[in-house]
Parts: C-alpha cells; sequence; structure tokens
C-alpha cells in the first residue's frame, strides 16, 4: 500500500516536470522544483536513516540487492544534483527580459488568485504540511494513526511527499500569481488522480471508518480541487485578457510622432 502511494505520486508528478525544460526563467517552475527538491533529498535521508531495513543489508536475492543499492544510489545522486541546481540558481539575479525585471512568466501577465481561495488553500496545504512533518520527525507516534498498517520507513516515506506536497500548495499561496504556479497546477491533479487509483485498488486495506481515513480522503480530494479550480480560474483570466479591448488586433495601436517611420505606429521595445 505504502510503496504503491509513493509510486502513485512519483508518476503523478512526472508530466510536470517536463515542463521544466521549456521554462524560460525560474520563477515559472519554483512551485514545482522546490517540492521536488525536498522529495529527493527526503527520500535519501530516509532510506540512510533506515539502512538497516534495506534489502542490501538484511540479505536476500541479487536482483532485489542490487535494486537496492541502485535506488539509494540514484536518489543520492539525484538528491546531489537538484541541492545543486537550487543553490546555482538562488545566486543568479531574479528573471529579466531587456534589461528590466520579468513581472510575469513566460511573458503572460500575472493572474493573483481570488481572495475566497486562498482560504481553502491554506487549509489544504497546512494540512498536508502538519502530516507530513509529524510523520517524518515522530514517524512511531503519527505512523500509528495511518489508516493502514505501516511501519518506521513507510511512515517516513509517506511524510516527505506529504510534506513536499504541503510546501508546493502553501508556496503556491505565497506566490499569489496563477501564471506561476502552471507546473504545479498540472502536477498536483494528476497525483491526486493516480493516489486515488491505488486506493481504490486497495480499498479494503484502508480503515475508512477512522478519523485518519476520512482526513486523508478530505486532503486527496482537496489537492484535486485545488488543481482543477486553479487551472480554470487561470484559463478564464487569459480569456478574458485576449478578449479585452487593449489587446484587440482591430482595435487602435499606439501612434508614434510623425517623421523616420512615416507616421507608422510605433512600441517602445522597453515595454
Amino acid at each position: 500500500m505504502s510503496p504503491g502511494l509513493i509510486g502513485a505520486a512519483m508518476a503523478g508528478v512526472a508530466p510536470a516536470l517536463f515542463t521544466v525544460g521549456r521554462a524560460r526563467v525560474w520563477e515559472d517552475v519554483r512551485s514545482l522544483v522546490i517540492p521536488l527538491v525536498i522529495v529527493l533529498v527526503g527520500l535519501f535521508t530516509v532510506s540512510l536513516l533506515n539502512g538497516g531495513t534495506l534489502q542490501a543489508a538484511e540479505g536476500g536475492p541479487l536482483f532485489l540487492v542490487l535494486f537496492s543499492l541502485g535506488w539509494v544510489a540514484t536518489l543520492g545522486l539525484l538528491a546531489l544534483g537538484a541541492v545543486g541546481c537550487l543553490a546555482a540558481q538562488y545566486r543568479t539575479p531574479a528573471g529579466r527580459r531587456d534589461g528590466a525585471p520579468d513581472a510575469s512568466a513566460g511573458g503572460v501577465p500575472a493572474v493573483p488568485m481570488p481572495g475566497w481561495s486562498k482560504p481553502p488553500l491554506a487549509v489544504v496545504g497546512s494540512g498536508w504540511f502538519g502530516i507530513g512533518a509529524g510523520l517524518l520527525v515522530f514517524p512511531g507516534f503519527w505512523g500509528a494513526l495511518v489508516p493502514w498498517t505501516v511501519n518506521r520507513a513507510d511512515a517516513q516515506g509517506l511524510g516527505v511527499w506529504a510534506l513536499a506536497l504541503g510546501v508546493g500548495v502553501l508556496g503556491a499561496l505565497a506566490e499569489d500569481d496563477l501564471t506561476r504556479v502552471r507546473p504545479a497546477l498540472r502536477a498536483v491533479p494528476v497525483v491526486a488522480l493516480s493516489v486515488a487509483v491505488v486506493l481504490a485498488v486497495h480499498l479494503r486495506t484502508v480503515d475508512w471508518t477512522s478519523g485518519p481515513g476520512i482526513s486523508l480522503l478530505a486532503l486527496v480530494t482537496g489537492l484535486f480541487a485545488t488543481g482543477v479550480s486553479g487551472r480554470a480560474l487561470l484559463s478564464r483570466a487569459l480569456r478574458g485578457s485576449a478578449a479585452s479591448p487593449a489587446n484587440d488586433p482591430a482595435g487602435p495601436g499606439p501612434v508614434g510622432p510623425p517623421g523616420g517611420n512615416g507616421g507608422r505606429a510605433t512600441t517602445d521595445p522597453r515595454r
């Protein structure tokens, strides 16, 4: 159950990671990259802290031992690379275009979040963050509250992912710009759907009548609603911006002074 949920989260976030390579400025993808760094570093740390339970330490079939060693080595390299990229990014100036600070994501105007969306977003983000921190730091206590049986390593692994989801949602709230969190908006609903599929397959394993079971259902639903509603709000805002008179191609354009350009309209390249 627990490995399935971790795998579902990995599969869910993978499609959105391909958008990182298309980003023109760091601010376009930091809402997705920072949680990714937390996942890589966290899972690597959890693997080391629970090294005695790894197949490589306990022994067993050669394939499982090699897979165990490869898992730790791959996580270590990915975590090191992610931290290095993050440190290098924060040593560079903020994204700029044409010598001026870039105030939009990929040339798209900023779209602030509506006021009504912020309280529920804060609840969802705080819920995931709190559960993740509890599972990671106090797995013995919080692991017993998980609505299915988990060991220490599973509890901490799930805690890392929950913590990363909480950071991502709260980071989007702090960003307050739907254009900046588009990669995260792509990832969040897919993660929620992937997790829902695993929960449905293991339906009888989960104690749905318990408080933690109900809370898990609410948090997964909230995660899905966050991504879907965020993308809907962004699409509506962009359609409204495209249909505004200021962006109407048939409308009057800026008029430049008569002279060398024959009285044709000119646009200030600094804008």
